[in-house]
């Protein structure tokens, strides 16, 4: 039996006919639209709110009724929300299909070590003192590619070890604890560093890993747009591999799915798509855990078919309403993004838990 015979194996447990197809595609275009109406008023709210008709006129001729308000749409608010529909879809298929890959509803985009080595690579930066630290401090967080360089070096780092393990070890659940151990490896080195840091260097460390999609620049959305269309193409080509993987491993390569092959891909892909994230708008948590499950309950179905473009698309919404949560429309006041995720995301993975019937049967069992 091949793996195309698998594949279609596993789809087959999904609702067959046209209602079930024409049903996914309207809640496909739902999301879409729902992107388009966050998307607008993304653009619209902030601490100072500019009418719709106003933010159209800004993006088509490039004037306004105020001058400052082509500033605020084009040089802020435009870039802060690309970066929220980039990283909210990226942080969502990578969690996705790490979820897939050790059969696990918990996994996330970080789960292998990915985050950590970027925030080693800060916590380098910022915390172990010399002149880029007192830059780092001087020029803050916004415009800054010493950070999103930084982060991007440490978790390339990270990305080479994973690989090389990825490589010589057999076991889906000995990567995963590999992760984990490096994870909290790199995070101890970082806690050192804290304690015998200055206070604000400290502070601004902690403000990075608050994470934020403001603090990406025009500039900066070149390298994080190529990283995150890299990761999604490729790991939207795994979309049979991943079907086959819900039945296990050994049942995948027996067969005829070359899992070890399928396993480099994943990894790279994931890193690719939680490093890049990562690098440019710090360890931004809970969206990669928690839109998979959503899509899975909106579509009733573990095909990857559906759930990678769904997980990216939900991603995206996600993404946006965090965003504008964070900003607190009509207020100065802007929350920490990681605090926003967190109260969206910690329910639905709550949720999850108290549904070990459905998620059983959601990882092919």
């Amino acid at each position: 039996m091949s793996v195309e015979t698998l594949y279609s194996e596993t789809v087959s447990r999904a609702p067959a006919g046209f209602l079930f197809i024409r049903r996914i595609h309207l809640k496909l275009m739902a999301l879409g639209l729902g992107i388009v109406v966050l998307f607008a008023l993304a653009l619209a709210w902030g601490s100072v709110n500019i009418p719709l008709d106003e933010v159209v006129r800004v993006l088509t001729t490039g004037e306004a009724s105020k001058p400052s308000w082509v500033s605020i749409v084009m040089k802020v608010r435009l870039p802060k929300a690309i970066t929220a529909i980039l990283a909210g879809a990226a942080l969502s298929v990578s969690g996705l299909v790490m979820q897939t890959f050790f059969r696990n509803p918990l996994a996330g985009p970080y789960i292998l070590g990915i985050s950590s080595g970027a925030s080693l690579g800060v916590g380098l930066v910022v915390l172990a003192g010399g002149a880029t630290s007192g830059l780092v401090i001087g020029v803050g967080l916004g415009g800054d590619f010493l950070l999103a360089a930084a982060a991007s070096i440490g978790a390339a780092l990270a990305l080479g070890i994973v690989l090389i393990a990825a490589r010589r070890v057999e076991n889906s659940l000995t990567l995963l604890v590999l992760g984990v151990m490096f994870g909290s490896f790199t995070s101890a080195i970082v806690s050192l560093l804290m304690y015998f840091s200055a206070p604000e260097r400290v502070q601004t460390y902690i403000q990075w890993t608050f994470g934020s999609f403001s603090t990406v620049t025009t500039s900066q959305l070149v390298p994080l747009a190529a990283g995150v269309i890299a990761g999604l193409i490729l790991t939207g080509g795994l979309a049979k591999s991943l079907n086959a993987l819900l039945l296990g491993e050994e049942y995948a390569r027996t067969m005829g799915l070359s899992v070890g092959r399928v396993r480099l891909l994943i990894v790279t892909g994931t890193a690719l798509l939680a490093g890049t994230v990562t690098a440019f708008c710090g360890p931004v948590g809970f969206i990669g855990t928690a839109v998979p499950h959503l899509c899975r309950a909106m579509f009733n179905s573990s095909d990857h078919r559906i759930l990678l473009p769904a997980c990216g698309l939900m991603g995206a919404c996600v993404g946006l309403g965090a965003a504008l949560i964070a900003e607190l429309p009509g207020s100065s006041v802007i929350l920490p993004l990681n605090a926003v995720t967190a109260l969206l995301g910690a329910p639905v993975v709550m949720f999850v838990l108290m549904r070990q019937r459905q998620l059983h049967k959601a990882f092919g069992g």
